[in-house]
Parts: structure tokens; sequence; C-alpha cells
């Protein structure tokens, strides 16, 4: 586990231990009586999604004077005829860095109909989405139409009454004096809170200790990737404060599409009603029940190999790594001991060191290289890959990758040191087919190496896309950036211009990167594009963020950034009998998806950025050889037949391209 993660974790803890005993002071908040700092009571850090997706954490405002939040919800007269208002106040008082915020308990409101509900309404600002209600219950949220201010110094709540009673209260507020009498209460629709009004008698044995055992122990085990094992009822009340918090705020467990989009297959997510009886089984003391404690009863210990013992072991060199500083990516290579090809069904990267290794890319050779060191360049297709908080990859009974006979395996390393000298000596385990799949499993990469992140700005995006030139079927996204990055989605647009979205990351997680597998795979017809968009928060209100001083370009290390999401997927009309140039398809058109930011199949001299753009446009007036100011794919296939560089491949994008390196002109024939 990341040695930043582990700190944030453990202090996550002992701030909520230290204020457990406040556990329930939100609840007496009540809108039927409008309260002011006299009865101000402390909220605890939450994180929501508005209606766009997008994740609004508490304590990352902790710079603004004022923190207000207005209930909602859809089809309430009350809040509806407020809007005007709301909206005006939020942009009066947003002038002076108060956020504004609303916020939807309701469970009957889905997030289609809350997105209907804000464009027929009009409000100006984002609806946080309540759809557990454990953020209205904390708040003693009762009404739609109640203004509820938190004073970010102490957040506490300053004030929870009437829409009316706002802007006095701000104003008292920003002139650091008291508040007055509140405004009368809300008249707005109630809102039904079904378990805070008939509480259900919640215990570790009977409910949380079956939760704990099916969603949390593989990883909180004896050896495993938890920074502690949950082992017994005394270990998980001790941490009770911190599975509470981690909750709240979406951290765990570590699996960040949002559910409201898309169905997958390897979901850790919790349902709703698993996060309820946690939270609600915290704040009523951690109550143990009667009889056996279910988790003391097996001792839970992780094993070496998670999908057990490999058919191949390929051990990597090791590497010193020091206890600080910045290392270069490392690319050791070790000889393919194996004397004829298989067809691989699964690898599990093993990392001799977690805290040090944030990730491992492979790539089969053709042959050993002649000094110690590997070049992408040499790859073929990958071998396994391993990244920060991810798993093995395990292919679907149909498909498969293919690792021909001898030759050696490349690996990039890239090593983080954390304040303690470390040796690495990372192990891939390899599971082969006992026949050859149906259908070959490729992967391409959706990237923008000419990525610019503005200094100190806080919301900014970035976006590119792959258009595919025959039917394929999309089995899962692997989304990738580095510290800055907050979120991230990837749609599907098809050749008549229609748009769905795949998956959403409201809130992308550096420290836990996987990949995201469809229950179905999704059908991309030819012609149609994968677009991946990224924001990055380059502020100091990203506790993450190396310098927000500085502008932000493409890089290896972390402290640089990165847009990329490698997509698994087969081609519908290739099988592993009758292969295809997989890599050679996207060859026309992998550049305008680099630089295309308007969609429109073009690119015009505005849109070039980065080191490719510059090549384009030191030759752009002869590439645009119909003067219309644009470069299209005809356009551009004939240039890139002449420019040295831009030969029918993927340009080398650099490190973290999980792909493995490009494909062969020729790909292997299995077994022959």
């Amino acid at each position: 586990m990341n040695a930043t993660r582990i700190a944030m974790l453990l202090g996550s803890a002992a701030l909520l231990a230290s204020c457990a005993g406040n556990a329930h002071a939100p609840n007496a908040l009540n809108s039927a009586t409008p309260t002011a700092a006299s009865a101000s009571a402390r909220v605890d850090n939450f994180l929501l999604v508005d209606q766009d997706l997008q994740a609004h954490e508490l304590y990352r405002l902790g710079d603004a004077p004022a923190v207000v939040l207005v209930t909602q919800q859809n089809g309430d007269a009350v809040v509806q005829k407020l809007a005007p208002q709301i909206n005006k106040i939020a942009a009066d008082y947003g002038a002076k860095r108060v956020e504004f915020m609303m916020l939807n308990s309701s469970l009957k409101d889905s997030m289609d109909a809350i997105q209907g509900e804000v464009a027929k309404v009009g409000y100006k600002v984002p609806v946080l989405m309540d759809d557990k209600q454990i953020i209205g219950e904390g708040l003693g949220v009762s009404r739609s139409a109640e203004a509820i201010v938190i004073d970010p110094k102490t957040w506490t709540v300053v004030y929870h009454g009437a829409v009316a009673g706002l802007p006095a209260a701000l104003d008292a507020m920003l002139a650091g004096q008291p508040l007055k009498t509140a405004s009368a209460a809300s008249t707005g629709a109630a809102i039904a809170f079904p378990a805070r009004n008939a509480p259900a008698q919640v215990t570790y044995v009977k409910d949380v200790a079956p939760i704990l055992e099916k969603h949390c122990v593989a990883c909180h085990e004896e050896g495993g990737i938890g920074p502690f094992a949950m082992t017994n009822y005394g270990m998980a009340k001790g941490f009770a404060p911190m599975i509470r918090e981690v909750l709240r705020t979406d951290r765990m467990p570590p699996y960040h599409a949002d559910p409201r989009v898309g169905h997958f297959s390897d979901s850790k997510r919790l349902s709703p009603d698993e996060i309820k009886t946690l939270v609600h089984w915290v704040d009523e003391g951690a109550p143990r029940g009667e009889g056996a404690d279910p988790l003391a009863a097996v001792k839970h210990v992780a094993t070496a190999w998670p999908l057990g013992k490999p058919d191949l072991i390929l051990n990597i060199p090791s590497y010193n790594v020091p206890a600080s500083g910045v290392v270069d990516y490392q690319r050791p290579f070790t000889v393919n001991p194996t004397t004829e090809g298989h067809w691989i069904r699964a690898t599990s990267v093993k990392p001799g060191d977690r805290q040090a290794v944030h990730h491992v890319l492979t790539g089969w050779m053709p042959q050993a290289p002649a000094g110690k060191t590997s070049n992408e360049g040499m790859w073929r297709q990958s071998v396994g890959r391993y990244a920060v908080g991810s798993e093995a990859d395990v292919f679907d009974g149909d498909v498969g990758t293919f690792l021909p006979a001898g030759g050696a395996v490349g690996f990039q390393m890239h090593y983080t040191p954390y304040g303690k000298a470390t040796t690495d000596a990372s192990e891939i385990g390899v599971y082969f087919r006992k026949d050859p799949p149906k259908y070959i499993m490729r992967q391409t990469v959706i990237s923008d190496p000419g990525i610019d992140i503005p200094a100190n700005a806080g919301h900014h995006m970035e976006m590119a896309y792959q258009e595919f030139p025959k039917d394929a079927l999309l089995y899962d996204a692997f989304i990738h950036a580095h510290y800055r990055a907050t979120a991230s989605d990837l749609w599907i647009q098809y050749p008549d211009g229609k748009k769905k979205l795949l998956v959403a990351l409201p809130r992308y997680d550096f420290n836990w990167q996987r990949a995201y597998t469809f229950a179905e795979p999704v059908k991309i017809p030819a012609g149609s594009r994968l677009i991946a968009r990224y924001w990055y928060d380059n502020s100091k209100r990203n506790p993450h963020n190396p310098d927000p001083n500085i502008e932000v370009t493409w890089g290896e290390q972390s402290f640089q950034e990165m847009l990329f999401t490698q997509v698994d997927f087969r081609w519908m009309d290739e099988t592993s009998a009758k292969q295809i140039d997989s890599d050679g398809r996207f060859a026309d058109t992998r550049l305008i998806g680099f630089l295309d930011k308007d969609l429109d199949g073009k690119i015009e001299k505005s849109e070039l950025r980065g080191q490719v753009g510059k090549m384009l446009a030191d030759k752009f007036d002869q590439i645009d050889t119909d003067h219309d100011g644009s470069i299209d794919k005809a356009e551009l296939k004939v240039a890139m037949s002449k420019m040295q560089g831009f030969g029918p491949r993927r340009p080398r994008n650099s490190a973290d391209d999980f792909n493995g390196g490009q494909a062969p002109s020729s790909t292997p024939t299995a077994g022959k």
C-alpha cells in the first residue's frame, strides 16, 4: 500500500476518534426550529456527486469563508419559485468566494430526473445527490428550501433556516459578527427519511460482520494490502471512526466507477443499504450484539498468488530503491524460458515492495537485447501490467493473448522512494490456457501527449478520442493519470453523432488505479469514437498537488501529468485463426484523436499543442492541400506516409503505455 495513503487513513482515524463523541450532534438540528451560531453542530467531511457527475468534497473547501447548502427535491413549488433568488445570492456571494451547492436527499429523484429538473427550473448551482440520505440525516434536513451555512474555520453549522435569511447570515459571518436570530423555517415540502424516522437496531454480529467479510476482509487480512486486518469485533470497533469517514468520502471500497453509469463485473462497491448499515452502526456506538464473533471464527491470511499457482513465474531483476529523490524509469528484462508458445488466460503481478512500486509494464521481444536494458520500441504483446491498487488481469473465456516461445520479456519499472531505502524484487505470474481462445484480446490507448494544465487552475478539462474503423467489442477501460487528476469519464460517440456515457469516475484516486470491466462487452460499430475526458485540479485545494504555481504538461513522473485510457477489446472480424494488424487499423485516425478538440474530424491550427502539434504546425500549410484551414483524414494520411516519425504505427507517447508497446507488423500465429 502507498505510504501516503496509509498516513492519510491513519490520520483520519485519529481525527475522527477525537470527535466520535459528537457523531450524533448534527442530528439535533431540525429546520422546524431555525438555528443560529449558538446552536452550532460539527459537520464531518463528506463527498457527494452532483447531477453532472462531478465530485464535491466538503473539506477541500476549507479556504472559503463560508459553504452554503440549500436543500432541494424535484417538483417542490417552493424551492422552484426560489430558484431566481437562490441563483442571485449564489452569484453575489460567490464573488466573495462563498461556495454554494444544493442538496437533494430525496429517495424518489434519480440522476436523470435531477438533470431534467435543473434544466427546467434553471438552477445555476450544482445539485449534490445524497441518494443514501447519510448527509441529509446528519445535517438534520427535513424539508426542501432549507438553507444551511457551514463555517469552514470550525466545520460547524452557523445557520439553518429559510433562504430569505441567507443574506443577513452571510453578511454577519463575512463581517466577523455574531449571527442574530434566524429567520422563519422553510415552508418547502417534507423529505422522508425512513431510517431516521424508524431506525433499525444494527449490531456487529448480525449486520456488520457479514458486510465486512463479503467486501473488506480480502484486503484487510493478515499480509493483505489494507493497513489493518479485520480479525474480530475489537479491531472493527477500534477502526469504526475510520470506516465511517472513508464511506462518507467514498474512498472505500476503492472502486470509483459511479454506480449510476454502466454495470461492471468486477465492481467492488457496497450497496446503498450496506453503506447505510455501516454508517448507522458507527453512529450508534458500534454495538456488538449477541452471539459468536463471525470474523474471529476464521483466520484470513493473504495468499502469495490469489489466482493460484502460476504456470510461469517471471522474476523481474531486483533494484535498490533509494530513500529519497526521483528515480528514472528502469527497463530491465529477463529471458523467456518457455520453449513453446502459450495462450495467456490471466496475469498477476506481485510487487516486491508495494510502497516503492508505482507501476510495472511488460512486453515480449523476439530477441533479448544486447545490453542490460530493454526498449519499449522492441516490445510486442504485453505479458501483464500493474499500477498502484490494480489487480490481476483475467481474460474472458473466449479471448486471450499469445506468448511466443523464447525471446525475452522487457519491463518498465516506475519506482517512487518513500523515505526508506529498499530492494524491490517483483514477480509476474502467468496463467496459460489449455486450448487456443476463439478471439484475440487487443489493446489501444486513448491519450493526448499535448495536455497543458495552467498554474492554479482548479477545474481544467482535457480530452482525446480514438476512432474505430471496424466493428469491435469493448471489454474494459483502464483509466490513468497522476496527482492532479480529479475525475475522468469515457463516452462512445456513434457514427450518427449520438453519445452514450460508458464509465464515469467523479473522483479519480491516484492511489487506486484499475481496469473497469463491463458486465456485458460494449458493441463499437465501425466509425464510432471512444472519447476520454479528464479533469485536473492544479490549485492549492488539491491536497495531492506537488506545486499549484507551475504549468503542468505530459510527463513520465507522477509530479507531471497524463491523459491515458487503455481499452481492451476485440475486433469482430478477427479470430485467433485469422489475425490482422490491429494497431495498423488506427494509423489514419490516431493523431486526429490526439488533437481534434471540437470533434469535427479535422485539425485546425488552434488545436495544435505539444510536440506532435509542433511537428504538424511546421508543415501545416503543406499538409492542408485544399487550403481550407484544416487537416482532414485524407490529407493527414498522405502526410504521414511522407513524414519520418509519423509511420503507420502509433507514436511512442511515453512510459505509462499499458499497451505494452507497438503491435508487430505481422501478429504471431498461435501454436505454429
